[in-house]
């Protein structure tokens, strides 16, 4: 069985900010990950960790006709590959230290039109990834694996 792994983390610093790329992050339950600026914006809701696929990143690229497209583009805090994140809407799963909760569907907002062209938006429909709350605070590591909880 393929083990799925973090590829990329990024937190955003501030509204509308550019996202910076980080090696590691703190997750502290009720807020999500130390440092983004959507911690400190809607604490306890179910959106503290947002998660993509990189399998779907090939496909967003055909759908937008662009070359290519990066991980910062998708305004996600985490890049994992080797599991169908969709799965995981309503059950727990470790990434590294932490204990998560698959929430729900990562919904393209508007802004995915500005940073992909016109139609990026309608372009990730159904690929946007996971929403997902912390349940035990940790630490996330680039490389680290993805584990669903039975």
């Amino acid at each position: 069985m393929a083990i799925a792994r973090v590829e990329w983390i990024g937190i955003s610093p501030g509204h509308r900010q550019p996202i910076e790329t980080r090696d590691e992050v703190a997750v502290a339950v009720g807020t999500g990950i130390d440092g983004d600026y959507h911690s400190k914006k809607k604490p306890g809701g179910d959106r503290q960790v947002t998660l993509i696929q990189a399998e779907h990143f090939a496909v967003i690229a055909a759908n937008t006709c662009l070359d290519s497209v990066s991980p910062d583009q998708f305004r996600r805090n985490i890049v994992v590959r080797g599991i169908e994140l969709n799965s995981l809407i309503g059950h727990r799963f470790r990434i590294g230290e932490a204990l998560l909760e698959g929430t729900g569907s990562c919904t393209p907002c508007l802004r995915m039109d500005e940073n992909l062209g016109a139609g990026g938006r309608l372009a990730m429909k159904g690929l946007g990834g996971l929403t997902a709350k912390v349940i035990q605070p940790g630490r996330i590591r680039l490389g680290d694996a993805l584990i669903a909880e039975t």
